[in-house]
């Protein structure tokens, strides 16, 4: 890795200016709906445990947990999205409402439900996860809706960077991804990506893409399992080529990260931390990724910041966005800050 050193005082001003950036995200979004109790016992009819209800919660969550670390980061999100033309899709309003987020970007359609992932978690650990969803792309009609507030929300807010959130619910298809991208090189706003499988390879001329390893492996079709570092970061390198993006963070889960881009190739280290739920840590991986690259950080900046903020968001139960002061706290001890 390129030795690399940046001053406490350039880390407190950058978390500072993260309140001047709005972001625009594009994505899937969901209710988070959880369900916590205790169990004691096996049920007699199967065996299975038996959760005896204490506390019920809706979140937000998808797309919309990532506007909720935007949020908590100090910037300001704008979600652009389609839900349901239902009970859940209302549900979903509120819960924008109640988190002070703008629903001019939201979208209504009576051809799909509003996705619903409901986790039952008993004694802490959660037993069962139930999704209410509908997986099929979003009509060409609605696309099209979604690209005409997209151009109008760019032409009319001073966006400084997009992130695509992909979660393979239908939202994103080739189609909005070509003509989004088109539009952000137009306005020189930089595209940060969190890919699924479905829509891999569509993402090209992006500024950062960013799978996490098992995304890498399944877009890229690779038996990456008892890869080298070395090895992986070759494979990364050709494909930032061929697909002509600027900048490339895979994580690693407890490997840490690598970021790959023309100039700098470095593997990041996860910090040892108490892993109680990976559950939307590639959310805040690519908030903190997002508005380092509307900031221009160096590539090694962006990587170590998100692979720390990644790392906090696990030590909760549930899918939780970061917090800001204690992260400040932590990336002002990095190694590399003076």
């Amino acid at each position: 890795m390129k030795k690399f050193s940046i001053k406490k005082e350039h880390i407190r001003e950058l978390f500072k200016s993260f309140a001047n950036l709005n972001v625009l995200i594009i994505g899937d979004v969901m209710i988070d709906n959880y369900v916590w109790g205790k169990v004691n016992r096996l049920s007699p009819e199967a065996p299975v445990p038996i959760v005896s209800v204490q506390q019920k919660e809706m979140r937000l969550g998808g797309a919309a947990n990532v506007a909720l670390n935007i949020q908590a980061l100090g910037a300001n999100p704008i979600l652009c999205s389609v839900i349901g033309a239902d009970l859940e899709g209302t549900a979903f309003l509120d819960l924008l409402k109640k988190q002070k987020l703008s629903p001019k970007g939201i979208l209504k359609s009576r051809q799909r439900p509003t996705t619903i992932k409901t986790r039952i978690i008993g004694n802490n650990h959660q037993l069962v996860r139930v999704d209410e969803e509908s997986e099929e792309d979003i009509s060409p009609n609605e696309t099209q809706n979604l690209l005409t507030l997209i151009n109008y929300i760019i032409h009319h807010d001073k966006i400084d960077v997009i992130i695509f959130e992909d979660y393979n619910k239908g939202l994103i298809t080739p189609k909005l991804i070509q003509k989004v991208v088109e539009l952000a090189k137009q306005k020189s706003i930089p595209v940060c990506v969190d890919p699924k499988k479905k829509n891999f390879n569509a993402y090209k001329m992006v500024t950062l893409f960013k799978p996490n390893l098992k995304e890498l492996k399944e877009g890229l079709k690779l038996d990456v399992d008892d890869m080298s570092i070395s090895e992986l970061q070759k494979i990364v390198s050709s494909y930032r080529v061929k697909q002509k993006i600027n900048s490339i963070l895979v994580t690693l889960a407890e490997k840490g990260v690598i970021i790959n881009t023309r100039t700098t190739k470095a593997h990041i280290p996860a910090h040892i931390r108490k892993i109680a739920d990976v559950s939307g840590a590639g959310d805040t991986v690519i908030s903190v990724a997002a508005l380092c690259e509307a900031m221009q950080c160096d590539p090694i900046l962006t990587a170590a910041l998100a692979n720390l903020a990644g790392g906090l968001v696990c030590e909760e139960v549930g899918v939780v966005p970061i917090n800001k002061s204690r992260f400040l706290e932590e990336a002002l001890n990095l190694d590399f800050v003076r």
